[in-house]
């Protein structure tokens, strides 16, 4: 019988049995395909030492008139811009207070913790509070005291504790002086979502001290989710449902962001918002679900935006261009995605188109699709030209009309992801080889676990375990960019071989698995007894770079790999294949088999090619 190539159409084809996905591959992790065949992805070094107080969820990269590359980077807790490696706090105040006399109170003899008395300081678990101007109190010295602070405990809603380097108090001794002043951070958000009324529902303290919680049972308490654009080569950004601010490039890194509402001559500027941007034709700044002029209640409907090129100036007159519009589906905005020609606004029920069409309205929308659904606010991505998104329970596309995307992994993906933490899922792109990539917590995970691709370039899907909680493909930066959730730390990516995660690399496992094949239609079996590798090494840089071929056979589709009712040939075969391997001898017998690649050395890269098996029937012992 002459020789059988190994090879299967592009993509993994996982909504159907091994059985029934025959001629296909089944299963994978970090490898992608490029001309029809898989190979291994390439790997992630560090880009920065510097780590973020919170996890990781919003990235976005600018740069300055003085050609200052930043990247802009928001956690749970707080807000950065880096420049250089470093990671520099821009997170705004919510207020700055002066306290009463001797307002801190030492704790435990020796252990550092104060009580600090604020009436009606509005903090919560976490905040972050700066001091200024305390007296040596108890041993615990001012240098001690006059720095920054993670609340470490909500006394009342007149006072809280924190944790200084102090450890010669003798406590229970009130001190400070009558010059103390407290500057506070804007409220930290959630970092993972927590459903209903019970304990760990929602912010700790959030609200006034000793009433009910406002948290409807069912409900799922929103995690600090961010949105930002540039406005020239300043940053206007907000949490989402929560405040608006603006950073001034000019003041550089070392100074904090102040609320939008509050610069200098701001005019009915909005103070909380759904989600902000700046239109790339236009040049407005555009607030999604905010509140009205006049008014402090959020209407998650209503579209407000600037005149045209003044980020401050929200004031609608015949003289400019700001203005306003609601949309008429749905109950809340739940992404707005600025594309070449038009902004996409989804609802929890219907897609829109907005666009400029120049005064006296400036913008218009009409519905571009109804019963659309957008799973997570960040699970949109564009490529070429055509937008991307997961819905509820399919994928979509978006190139003039809405169309769903099929997918040959949906029921794998949505068979097997926690909703609980939707909020968390997120898309991103990787241009170079026309991917567009999804990020999601499978169903046991409470934290980013796996992605799932589509590649553009192939029309074919795949998946794999990383997890990364915000992702970046600038044009502007060398390499994409991701978050990765154990260190809240940064990583290029497609740079070199290996996992840099580590204090030094290690490899990368990875491997692409086939469904079973057999010959004829099963009812008869096949001995396989030579492999002929076809496997490039480009790329390596190790001298013997090597990966394990593996021949997993079986009898009947619910069999486990590696039993067999034959007594001469029992278990899955691997064979070690390397750069110059001509042919390796196996004895496999069965009624099917699946076909495995997979490495996990350092300094390896593979492409398979077409290897080839020399198959048979053969009689049954």
């Amino acid at each position: 019988m002459p020789l059988q190539k190994i090879v299967f159409p592009p993509g993994v084809f996982r909504d159907q049995t091994r059985f029934a996905s025959d001629g296909r591959w089944f299963d994978c992790d970090k490898i992608r395909f490029r001309s029809g065949l898989p190979q291994k992805i390439g790997g992630w070094e560090r880009y920065s030492n510097d780590t973020t107080d919170g996890q990781i969820r919003f990235l976005l990269n600018f740069i300055s008139l003085d050609e200052n590359n930043y990247l802009a980077i928001g956690s749970s807790e707080r807000f950065y811009i880096e420049e250089g490696g470093s990671f520099n706090n821009i997170t705004p105040l919510r207020k700055t207070s002066s306290l009463g006399a001797n307002p801190i109170t030492t704790g435990d003899a020796g252990s550092g913790e104060i009580t600090v008395t604020d009436s009606g300081h509005g903090a919560v678990f976490n905040d972050f509070v700066t001091f200024a101007g305390a007296t040596t109190t108890d041993g615990v010295t001012a240098a001690q005291i006059n720095t920054t602070h993670q609340i470490t405990e909500i006394v009342s809603v007149n006072a809280y504790k924190v944790v200084t380097a102090g450890s010669a108090s003798s406590g229970s001794t009130a001190g400070g002086g009558g010059s103390v002043t407290a500057a506070y951070e804007i409220n930290v958000g959630l970092d993972t979502a927590v459903i209903g009324q019970g304990f760990g529902a929602g912010t700790y303290s959030r609200g006034t001290w000793g009433s009910a919680a406002t948290i409807s049972a069912g409900a799922v308490n929103q995690l600090r989710l961010w949105s930002g654009d540039n406005f020239g080569e300043d940053l206007v950004f907000n949490v989402r449902n929560g405040g608006v601010y603006y950073w001034d490039a000019s003041g550089g890194t070392g100074v904090r962001a102040d609320a939008l509402s509050d610069e200098s001559g701001a005019s009915d500027a909005p103070t909380i918002a759904v989600q902000v941007m700046v239109s790339n034709n236009d040049r407005h700044v555009i607030a999604f679900g905010c509140n009205d002029r006049g008014a402090t209640a959020q209407d998650k409907l209503l579209i407000r935006w600037s005149d045209q090129e003044n980020a401050v100036d929200w004031t609608p007159t015949t003289a400019n261009t700001a203005g306003d519009l609601r949309l008429n589906s749905g109950s809340e905005i739940v992404k707005a995605y600025d594309t070449r020609q038009e902004i996409l606004v989804w609802t929890e029920e219907a897609l829109f188109s907005m666009r400029f069409v120049g005064p006296p309205f400036t913008f218009g929308h009409n519905v571009l699709s109804r019963n659309t659904t957008l799973i997570a606010p960040n699970a949109v991505a564009s490529l070429d030209g055509a937008v991307y998104w997961m819905g509820l329970r399919d994928f979509f596309v978006y190139t003039g009309r809405v169309q769903e995307l099929p997918s040959t992994v949906r029921d794998y993906v949505f068979g097997d992801i926690n909703l609980l933490q939707a909020e968390k899922i997120h898309a991103g792109t990787i241009k170079d080889f026309g991917e567009i990539v999804w990020f999601y917590c499978s169903a046991d995970a409470t934290e980013i676990d796996r992605y799932v691709i589509y590649n553009s370039f192939e029309n074919c899907w795949y998946f794999g375990t990383l997890s990364r909680t915000a992702w970046l493909d600038s044009s502007s930066r060398d390499y994409p960019i991701g978050a990765n959730s154990a260190d809240y730390k940064i990583y290029n990516h497609e740079l070199g071989l290996n996992d840099g995660e580590g204090t030094s690399p290690t490899g990368i496992s990875a491997y692409v698995e086939s469904s079973d094949f057999e010959i004829g239609e099963g009812d008869r079996f096949q001995f396989i007894g030579r492999i002929y590798p076809d496997i490039s090494f480009f790329g390596s840089t190790d001298p013997a770079p090597a990966v394990n071929f593996l021949l997993k056979p079986r009898n009947f589709p619910g069999s486990a790999f590696g039993t067999s009712d034959t007594s001469e040939v029992v278990g899955t075969k691997m064979v070690d294949v390397q750069e110059f391997t001509e042919q390796s001898f196996v004895r496999v017998r069965s009624r099917q088999v699946a076909f495995r690649v997979e490495s996990s050395g350092t300094n390896i890269a593979w492409k398979l090619g077409t290897p080839r098996i020399d198959i048979r029937p053969d009689g049954r012992k």
